[in-house]
């Protein structure tokens, strides 16, 4: 082997290694994008009790029966829905969470801060409420499956969720080696076989973000007979929530 052929095999080597080490080291900031507050009027702020202050957004509804959590997506400004959502769910207290570092949340977002966060939001609304459907979109429907397989939700509904947000990176970078350099895996096929609750899957017709494969193959993860899958048409991963049909399917029409 030549002199030549060695000192390229190196830099490429080099090359190679800074590739990955940078994947590792940012990895974060290519899952999260943390979005400022809208928080339109008719709401309240809560913060939940945990180590980093958590801001959440509420109706002012709040002794009512039925409760609907809503994870959301990885650059989603919840509070944006919540118009749309009271409108929909009329008697329902509706909860959409802020993730860590997210509309005016302190701390930094991470699988085992959120999940941590969704769980003792669950915790919290059931102490008010007799009924929690659980609603999650894209990142959030990994946070969603989880919580969901640990608590007992009434309903769970998943918009364009991945079976394992690892697997979809580990195909976004074929040539790293990113299923051992990812730390926050939202393994959803883990826990979905332990959810109870009746689920529906909707999935846009053209998803250029999480392939609707993924999203099948999370479907078959759960026991015989808990999920339903959708397909709404014309739709791609962000303009579903823009199809007519997406919010009856939200309430289960």
């Amino acid at each position: 082997m030549s002199r030549l052929t060695i000192i390229l095999l190196s830099v490429l080597a080099l090359v190679y290694l800074g590739i990955s080490a940078a994947l590792f080291i940012f990895q974060r900031s290519l899952i999260y994008f943390p979005q400022p507050r809208l928080t339109p009027s008719g709401t309240t702020i809560l913060t939940l009790p945990s180590e980093t202050e958590h801001v959440l957004v509420s109706t002012q509804l709040r002794d009512g029966p039925k409760a609907l959590i809503y994870f959301g997506g990885n650059a989603e400004d919840v509070s944006a829905n919540m118009p749309s959502f009271s409108t929909a769910f009329p008697d329902y207290t509706i909860y959409l969470m802020h993730y860590r570092g997210y509309g005016g949340s302190s701390g930094k977002p991470s699988e085992e801060a959120l999940v941590a966060d969704g769980l003792a939001l669950f915790d919290e609304a059931s102490l008010k409420h007799q009924e929690v459907t659980i609603i999650g979109r894209s990142l959030g429907s990994g946070i969603a499956v989880h919580v969901a397989s640990l608590r007992p939700a009434t309903r769970l509904v998943l918009v364009t969720p991945y079976d394992s947000l690892q697997e979809i990176a580990a195909k976004q970078f074929p040539f790293f080696p990113v299923r051992w350099l990812i730390l926050d895996k939202y393994e959803s096929w883990r826990y979905a076989p332990t959810v109870k609750a009746p689920t529906l899957i909707i999935a846009a017709e053209n998803d250029e973000v999480i392939p609707r494969s993924s999203s099948e193959l999370l479907a078959s993860r759960f026991t015989s007979g808990i999920a339903s899958f959708k397909v709404l048409p014309g739709t791609n991963h962000n303009s579903i929530s823009s199809s007519p049909e997406y919010l009856p399917l939200l309430k289960g029409q």
